[in-house]
């Protein structure tokens, strides 16, 4: 799928993550100094910033749109639309977005919803925004992307706990005639479904409470599979094989070489993964940015 968007562009944005911080590089309770040392050359992560039980995913992106609406000086009732990505939402029903529409201020004819994307949830809620607003008379709207990801992990499994971190995120967009055209292009293997997964917690694997309380088997099965299941090296063969073409294929219908673009962002999965993306897709690394030490995976 190939998408072209005209007249939008991004006015801001900010990130906020919490005080509360973590490294194995300092706490030596699952890694000894030399693995940790280790680690760190492979993930690029030193740190990950972890948020208090009592707060959700959403409380983060709330400061950053706050924070982004005084900066930008606009009205929150001026905003049309505001889309939240996140696998983290406040509550099964309602959608998380419906609560920030009140929370922000936003007025009743704003359109609200949510996506339960990860790695991608960025690049999707941007286009679909953008989209909306050129079809519609929606002229500002904001995209929050924000994940606990740190809770979603076993909490022995030395292969995530080291790379993933929590944070928020707000941007803003808005019409403008100067505005250069946004290009994307998206694609699905649902194959990989099983390599990136948390299994129960869902309908299919369900964690509502029952008449009959579980036996022990059944509570520690439940336990292991409402928690992160990542298989690395699938993730590691995917993204050289699927993502180099994916480039080409987005600078093609822009109709720009490599040569033209400042900086390649991708979703900072982890060092190891990018510099050999990096190298396939033959990218300088003045012009590609890994920003990881004091983050880490951070998810949408």
């Amino acid at each position: 799928m190939q998408l072209t968007v005209e007249g939008v562009r991004f006015a801001g944005m900010r990130a906020a993550v919490p005080p509360t911080r973590h490294s194995f590089m300092e706490d030596h309770s699952l890694f000894t100094e030399e693995e940790a040392k280790k680690l760190l050359d492979t993930t690029g992560v030193h740190t990950r910033h972890i948020l208090p039980g009592h707060q959700c995913a959403s409380d983060m992106c709330l400061c950053a749109a706050e924070d982004l609406l005084s900066g930008l000086d606009w009205d929150p009732a001026s905003v049309g639309l505001i889309v939240y990505v996140s696998q983290d939402a406040d509550y099964p029903l309602p959608a998380t977005a419906c609560l920030m529409q009140r929370r922000l201020g936003l007025p009743q004819t704003a359109g609200a919803f949510d996506m339960p994307l990860g790695c991608s949830g960025f690049v999707y809620a941007a286009a679909i925004a953008a989209q909306m607003m050129r079809g519609t008379d929606v002229q500002r709207a904001l995209v929050l992307c924000g994940d606990t990801s740190s809770r979603h992990l076993v909490p022995d499994d030395r292969s995530t706990l080291p790379l993933f971190g929590d944070a928020g995120v707000a941007a803003a967009l808005e019409t403008h005639p100067d505005a250069a055209p946004m290009f994307g292009v998206f694609g699905t293997d649902g194959r990989g479904g099983p390599h990136i997964a948390i299994r129960a917690g869902g309908r299919r694997v369900s964690t509502i409470p029952q008449e009959q309380p579980p036996s022990e088997e059944e509570r520690q099965r439940l336990f292991v599979e409402s928690r992160l299941k990542l298989d690395g090296s699938a993730v590691f063969a995917f993204t050289l094989k699927v993502v180099p073409k994916l480039i080409a294929d987005c600078l093609a219908l822009a109709g720009l070489q490599q040569d033209d673009i400042e900086l390649f962002v991708m979703h900072q999965a982890n060092k190891f993964i990018l510099e050999h993306l990096r190298k396939r897709s033959k990218i300088p690394p003045e012009r590609y940015p890994i920003d990881m030490y004091e983050y880490g995976n951070t998810s949408s």
